[in-house]
């Protein structure tokens, strides 16, 4: 008994070693999702098709494709970070662009570290002055 146990246990080390948290594969789950909520599945589609794509869209599919990799990059998503890369590629944007979408998500989201540097000043000072009083 003591052998299978340890048997087991070694066999879930190995596994917890060889996978991963982001594999390519791991995209066929999303029939899952389609199929547990396929309303909801359905709107999110038509959403991200509208938003990107839909007719009278007043950003161009370069542009659209690179605001989605940037929110990409910010959410760190790595599923969309290579959907949008690929869509980006396929629309004309260039390498320069990707990589400058990518400094500008680093500025931005460096710019909201310091945003909250500014309240974790404020509150700093409110109970600096609340001790004081």
């Amino acid at each position: 008994m003591l052998t299978n146990s340890i048997s087991a246990e070694l066999h879930d080390r190995e596994r917890e070693r060889n996978v991963s948290y982001h594999e390519h594969s791991d995209l066929q789950y999303g029939r899952n999702l389609k199929e547990a909520a396929p309303a909801a599945f359905q709107a999110y589609t038509e959403l991200g098709t509208a938003a990107l794509r839909g007719e009278g869209n007043p950003i161009d599919a370069k542009h659209a494709t690179l605001v989605a990799l940037a929110v990409a990059l910010t959410t760190q998503c790595v599923y969309c970070i290579e959907t949008h890369s690929k869509e980006a590629a396929n629309a004309g944007a260039t390498e320069q662009e990707i990589a400058q979408t990518t400094m500008i998500v680093a500025a931005v989201r460096a710019g909201g570290g310091v945003g909250h540097g500014l309240l974790a000043t404020k509150f700093y000072t409110e109970a600096k002055d609340r001790s004081a009083s």
